[in-house]
């Protein structure tokens, strides 16, 4: 054999890796399996870190869903409402019928329906801006202004509506500047 016939046998032995030098190679390249968490900086005025049980990624996961946020909207709404209600229908009484005097089971029977009143349409406007505020915010992926805003746009269009298409339109792009006005003003607060 010739040197230069040795020499290329030689070329094409060493072009083929084995097993261990393949995976130096990867380990090299790629980097190993395990994952080093030495750049995590955790403050120690934060206390001890603890991890989350699934119980409890679980509640917390059922308090921010957007079922749990519309039916608490819901209630406080129906709450202030009431409270709302009250207050406009014992300020003076809606139905007064010639000069005879009211009795007093005629004044509280017309605060309960005014109170209820109040109540139950406090209730739909909360659930209805929460349970869609929730799914536009689930939607975008962001939580930014904008979400209670097209949220306002929304349920004023809907609310809206009821009296027509103008109307509609009018009560969207009033719920939508309260409501970005309000949002404005809490996240510029805090």
């Amino acid at each position: 054999m010739s040197v230069t016939q040795n020499m290329s046998d030689n070329k094409q032995e060493k072009r083929h890796f084995t097993p261990e030098e393949w995976s130096y190679l990867t380990k090299y390249f790629v980097g190993n399996n395990y994952r080093y968490r030495e750049n995590i900086i955790i403050p120690k005025n934060l206390g001890p870190v603890q991890i989350k049980t699934n119980e409890e990624k679980m509640v917390e996961s059922f308090f921010e869903s957007c079922f749990f946020k519309s039916v608490m909207s819901c209630v406080v709404g129906y709450g202030l409402g009431a409270a709302i209600g009250l207050f406009s229908s014992s300020m003076g009484p809606a139905s007064v019928t010639d000069t005879e005097t009211q009795t007093a089971r005629q004044v509280f029977r017309e605060m309960k329906t005014t109170t209820l009143g109040y109540a139950k349409n406090f209730a739909l406007i909360g659930a209805l801006f929460s349970g869609v505020e929730c799914a536009i915010e689930s939607a975008r992926g962001k939580s930014d202004w904008k979400n209670g805003t097209y949220a306002g746009a929304v349920t004023g269009g809907l609310i809206g509506l009821r009296a027509g298409v103008k109307a509609g339109i009018v009560g969207a792009m009033g719920f939508a500047a309260f409501s970005t006005a309000i949002d404005y003003y809490m996240r510029s607060r805090f």
